[in-house]
Parts: structure tokens; sequence; C-alpha cells
């Protein structure tokens, strides 16, 4: 995915991030959405404060664009939809889109871990498995012109200890990306063949996937896979710093949802992230599969993969049920 600058600023630690205090609606096949930022320049209703309200649990939400709710307005993405739902908790969002794990853990570091919390919530587009391997990431001027920039990055050494890199992240676009073609973020393998079926419709699309049986994430098929473990890495440091409970929540992406690849590898390696009462990792995909095949195609958009408000509140029913008895127990 490839995301437009006009909307985000450079951060010297996550690469990018919203412009501060911005109003704007998003043009969008869904017929255009509202986005506005906060004065930390994370697209959330809520000016971050450190104290938090002493009726209110807080929680803490991280994630990508499936949390910032790239193609739908605020009041339909799943953080706000749990406000709703669960009446006393106020929902910080911090998500990021284009972002990977690596720089939400880094937001945390930065903004989250100095706010008073009762919960953590780190919501994990299972994508993200490629994304923290990557040490750049395409962009696009309003011109329309393709950049690719560098983001901070984790390496992980024979002992499993995680080195942080190009922090602060370099300003300037890559000059030849090509050189570098390796450690770009294009998103999954076998981009030209992804680009001439993209052309041909999103049907033409769905049919190729079905019959191919099409696995996009093998990354995930082995506990010992090279990128999986960076991602794990990077997923118990961040455990190991919350001082309170933590949610990990693995979104699907669709052809999960829609049963035309297996889901079972990566949820077998989430579930090894497991540790209650401190640490509990909810998988949200039976909620979704509760649904008939037509009503889950409409969890996302003709084109853009991105959650519609349908699948939006699907996902907070399924959190605010996990949600629900860890701020009740809190609170009492």
């Amino acid at each position: 995915m490839q995301m437009a600058r006009s909307l985000f600023r450079y951060h010297a630690t996550l690469g990018h991030q919203f412009i501060p205090g911005l109003r704007a609606r998003v043009d969008h096949e869904g017929g255009g959405y509202l986005l506005q930022t906060n004065a930390a320049g994370f697209r959330c209703r809520h000016e971050f404060v450190e104290r938090r309200t002493p009726s209110l649990s807080r929680i803490l939400l991280f994630g990508d664009s499936y949390t910032a709710g790239d193609g739908v307005s605020d009041r339909y993405r799943f953080g706000d939809v749990l406000e709703e739902l669960l009446p006393g908790i106020e929902v910080y969002n911090f998500g990021l889109p284009g972002s990977g794990t690596d720089q939400q853990y880094l937001a945390w570091r930065e903004f989250g871990s100095r706010i008073e919390h009762d919960l953590v919530v780190i919501a994990v587009l299972v994508e993200n498995v490629r994304r923290v391997v990557a040490r750049y990431r395409p962009f696009q001027t309003l011109e329309g012109d393709d950049l690719v920039l560098a983001k901070p990055y984790f390496t992980l050494d024979a002992e499993d200890r995680l080195t942080l890199h190009q922090v602060p992240v370099p300003r300037d676009p890559l000059e030849d990306p090509d050189r570098h073609r390796e450690a770009v973020d294009r998103g999954g393998r076998f981009q030209w063949l992804r680009e001439a079926i993209n052309r041909l419709g999103p049907d033409v699309k769905d049919r190729m996937q079905r019959l191919t049986r099409y696995q996009p994430l093998p990354e995930y098929n082995h506990p010992e896979n090279r990128d999986w473990r960076l991602l794990r890495a990077i997923l118990k440091r961040w455990l190991d710093e919350i001082r309170v409970p933590a949610i990990v929540c693995p979104i699907p992406l669709y052809q999960y949802v829609e049963k035309t690849a297996s889901a079972e590898a990566y949820r077998a390696r989430f579930r090894s992230l497991h540790a209650p009462p401190r640490v509990r990792v909810h998988d949200p995909l039976p909620d979704f599969h509760r649904h008939t095949a037509a009503e889950r195609r409409r969890f996302r958009f003709e084109h853009d993969c991105h959650l519609t408000p349908a699948a939006h509140r699907v996902l907070a029913e399924s959190l605010a049920g996990c949600i629900g008895p860890l701020v009740e127990r809190r609170a009492a």
C-alpha cells in the first residue's frame, strides 16, 4: 500500500506521523471520510492527557491503518465503537497508517508509556510480519510521484537480542531504490504478478486466489521462520515493558476472513504469546466467521482491502467481550 504524504510529516523516531491538528476530508471509494488528528499527531478524538480521569478506564490502542481507520470516519472505527459498547472507558488511538509493529512499539516508548492507562491493546495486522523486516517504505506525493523513504527497524542476533537501526530516521528519499529492492516493503511477493492481476479487477483477483489456494503469509508456517522470530521478539520486549494487562489482537487479512486461505499457521504463532493473566491473545477470526460468505465479502471495500464500518463493528464487539471483564476487574 502506498500512502500520500499530504497527511503526514517527518518524525525522527517513527519515520512519519500524522500532521498534528489536521482536519481533512479524504477521497475514497466508500464515499470519502473525515479525518482529524490531535495535537500529538495521532488520529484520535481525544487529546492525550498524562493523568487519567479517575472515573474512566483508559485503554491505549496501537496498530496500523486498520486501527487508525483508513476508509472510514472516526465514529465507525473499532476503537471508537468500543467506547460505545463499554461505557466508562476511553480509548487513546495511536494507530499509524503504513507502520509496522516495530514503529508502533517505538510510538509506545515515545508517547504511550508516559500516559497513565489501565490496559494496552496491540492490534497486529498479520501482514506486519513483513513490515518489520523492511527498512524502507513507498510513499506518494500530491503530484503522484513515487518516493521510497527510510523507516526505523530492528535486527535480531543469534541470542535473540534486538538492535535498533536508522534512528534518527534519514529524511531524504532514496535516490536509487532499485539498489535496496530487497529492503523495501512492497506488500508481498511477486509484485509484478499482483499488479497485473489487480488491473483485471477484484472479481478476477478473488477467483485467482481461490483457484490457486493462495497463501498470503508463508512467513508464519514455521515457528523458527526468521521474520516471525523478529516480530515475536519485538512483541515480547514490548509486552515485558507494559506494567498493566495487555491484549494482543491479530487482525486477519481478508483472505482469512473469506476462507480463501488457511489461517492456522498465523493463529498458532500468535497463540504462543498467550500468557494470562497479564498477557492475553484475543483472536477475532471466529467472530468474523460467524457471518455468511456474502456478509464477509462486505467486510472490505470493493477495491480497497481496509475494513468497512461493518467489519470495524464486528472487531469491536469481539474485543469488547475480552476487554469488558478486564476493565470491570480493574475498576473493582
